[in-house]
């Protein structure tokens, strides 16, 4: 596969998506370059943004067996891994698995449900398994993980720790759209609740897809230069003075695969100071700490990471 390939299938994606979630094309393309990665992506913005909506075109468009979860207070792990029951007829136990057992699973609202329950998604995401009673199941190269959260109601809602923010590759904040947009998403749909079936959205890849795109996304080269400008930049989040804990070693391999997988996405086989620029802050904001002074002084960890970026010179 080359990735004329992957950039068409973007392109292909991009328009169809777009006939459904109008005013998204760069989120598509982030999210199609996250699933290309690897990764999981987190959506924040305020209700009714076509953040669901937007998981659902894209699991339709890639054919991705999709689930949703409504993260609430009482949920427990058990709801969304599965549980061993016993069955009596047969006198053992049998596995009944939770709505993780899926490709694309959409997270909704997973900042309302308590840390033990955020946590059993950690294996999931991290090393695409299930361990339960001992023994480990596979989720497949295939699982995605989207998970949404209001930025604005915050009562009755637990705040995701570290460790899970870090579990995703990227997150975009959703925000409203143009009025071009909107008048046109008003013609184009004009009801309570859009019917995507009504849009005909068809699987645009194959099979062989995703192993053949995460090959080619491989040799799509990085050169010295633009490897030291993406190091430098993730290096100098640890020596901000707003910031009390800055991007992690980790952060680095996660911005060279993003990188590599957003080249694709827009055709190249290199990797260009822009593709890092436009993923430094969706992929280094939710990873940074701010100090308790800047926090009093309002200041948020986004400004903070773009003023890093626009501090280090980019090669040429």
């Amino acid at each position: 596969m080359l990735v004329t390939e992957i950039a068409g299938t973007a392109g292909r994606l991009r328009e169809q998506i777009g006939r459904v979630v109008l005013g998204h094309a760069d989120n598509v393309d982030r999210l199609f370059a996250a699933w290309l990665a690897g990764g999981h992506v987190l959506l924040e913005g305020v209700p009714g943004t076509a953040k669901t909506l937007l998981a659902r075109a894209l699991a339709r468009s890639l054919e991705l067996q999709f689930q949703r979860i409504q993260f609430t207070p009482d949920l427990m792990p058990a709801d969304v891994l599965g549980t061993s029951l016993f069955d009596f007829q047969n006198g053992r136990f049998s596995l009944s698995k939770g709505p993780i057992f899926t490709e694309l699973l959409l997270a909704d609202e997973i900042n309302r449900t308590p840390p033990k329950t955020q946590a059993a998604l950690l294996e999931a995401m991290q090393e695409r398994s299930v361990t339960l009673d001992g023994t480990t199941h596979g989720l497949g190269a295939a699982f995605f993980v989207v998970a949404t959260m209001n930025p604005i109601e915050q009562e009755g809602t637990y705040p995701l720790p570290e460790a899970q923010l870090d579990r995703f590759l990227l997150k975009l904040r959703i925000g409203y759209p143009d009025r071009d947009d909107e008048r046109r998403m008003a013609a184009v749909h004009g009801r309570a609740v859009p019917d995507l079936a009504s849009f005909g959205l068809e699987p645009l890849v194959g099979d062989e897809f995703l192993r053949e795109a995460r090959e080619c996304v491989q040799t799509v080269r990085v050169e010295h230069g633009v490897l030291d400008y993406l190091v430098d930049i993730v290096r100098a989040t640890r020596e901000h003075p707003a910031l009390r804990c800055g991007a992690s070693p980790r952060a680095v391999n996660m911005l060279v695969a993003a990188a590599r997988s957003l080249a694709a996405v827009q055709g190249m086989d290199f990797v260009l100071p822009d593709h890092v620029q436009q993923l430094a802050l969706p992929l280094l904001a939710h990873r940074v700490v701010l100090t308790p002074a800047a926090e009093i002084e309002g200041q948020d960890a986004g400004a903070v990471v773009d003023a890093v970026v626009k501090g280090i010179k980019a090669p040429r």
